[in-house]
């Protein structure tokens, strides 16, 4: 396991290698003069190649993509071209609330969504299985941004149970939390019910209820565990798009995540904060999949992590 895992950290460099040139050429590469957006419409063009040449905008772009990762690569990730202050500072008091966020909402997604599956799936062509059915497609076709209006309307002003937007306490979570884990619950309980309907059909679970086991044991000891692998597929994938996907959300609830703010650096071609906020979601997400990988094994004693058959 442990040479699976170094082979998989090493596999990662050239994946964020990839997407950082790929995302850094396309800022450079769209419409839009840099140096002239941050001096303002009425900058000389002298003042715009001086600015170029202090942003290192006059050199290839290779070149300057091969600067940024070494001194990304030793932890700074440069200056806001925009707003003159230190990228990685600024990431890094957002970045907590991200990913409590992302936690919170996978959190109470699994809690409910995995059982709902599993009483789905044991209540299978019975009423208990429509409602759940019903109300999985219509959490995954609601936009987050419709769900999270509709909260801020009942909860915050018809209620006034919870904030509508900002940060503070634990409640503030809440209604961002619901509203980015909606989805998620929809698909570990879809997946749940799906691959637990399955594995409830194999012959060596109809062997155990032969035995004379419970039918909790049958599906808990038996059934639930190897119908696993799948809802662990999915909730990494939750987890890799609500970090990339977090924008919504956030901006729905003014929450100071590292969504809105990527969001606003896009609007300006801020290079420094978009390919810092790119490199740090890149390694996230490639160690939430590694981690996902690592739990197979854990799960299902057959799969072999590293071998030529897994």
């Amino acid at each position: 396991m442990i040479k699976y895992t170094l082979r998989r950290l090493l596999l990662m460099i050239p994946v964020i290698l990839g997407i950082t040139f790929l995302v850094f050429f396309i800022l450079l590469a769209s419409p839009g003069n840099v140096a002239q957006m941050v001096l303002g419409p009425e900058a000389t063009a002298e003042d715009i190649a001086m600015k170029e040449h202090d942003l290192g905008l006059d050199q290839p772009i290779v070149v300057q993509y091969i600067k940024y990762m070494w001194n990304a690569l030793h932890g700074d990730f440069g200056t806001s071209w925009f707003q003159n202050f230190n990228v990685m500072e600024e990431f890094s008091h957002r970045i907590p609330y991200t990913l409590s966020l992302g936690f919170l909402a996978i959190g109470w997604a699994c809690v409910l969504g995995i059982p709902i599956g599993i009483i789905a799936a044991v209540r299978h062509n019975h009423m208990t299985d429509y409602v759940v059915t019903f109300f999985s497609l219509l959490l995954s076709s609601a936009p987050a941004f419709w769900l999270g209006m509709m909260y801020q309307l009942f909860f915050a002003q018809k209620l006034g149970w919870l904030p509508a937007s900002g940060v503070g306490s634990f409640k503030y979570y809440i209604l961002p939390s619901l509203s980015l884990g909606g989805g998620i619950l929809a698909s570990n309980a879809r997946t749940t019910r799906t691959w637990l309907l399955d594995v409830i059909r194999s012959d060596y679970v109809r062997t155990a209820r032969a035995k004379g086991n419970k039918e909790s044991t049958v599906i808990v000891k038996h059934a639930l565990r190897n119908s696993l692998l799948p809802v662990i597929t999915q909730i990494g994938v939750s987890f890799s798009i609500i970090m990339g996907g977090s924008v919504i959300t956030e901006t729905v609830y003014a929450f100071p995540g590292i969504g809105s703010f990527l969001i606003n650096a896009v609007k300006t071609k801020d290079i420094p904060i978009v390919m810092a906020c790119i490199v740090v979601v890149a390694v996230i997400v490639g160690l939430t999949n590694l981690v996902v990988d690592l739990l197979y094994a854990v799960v299902d004693p057959r799969v072999q992590l590293g071998s030529k058959k897994g």
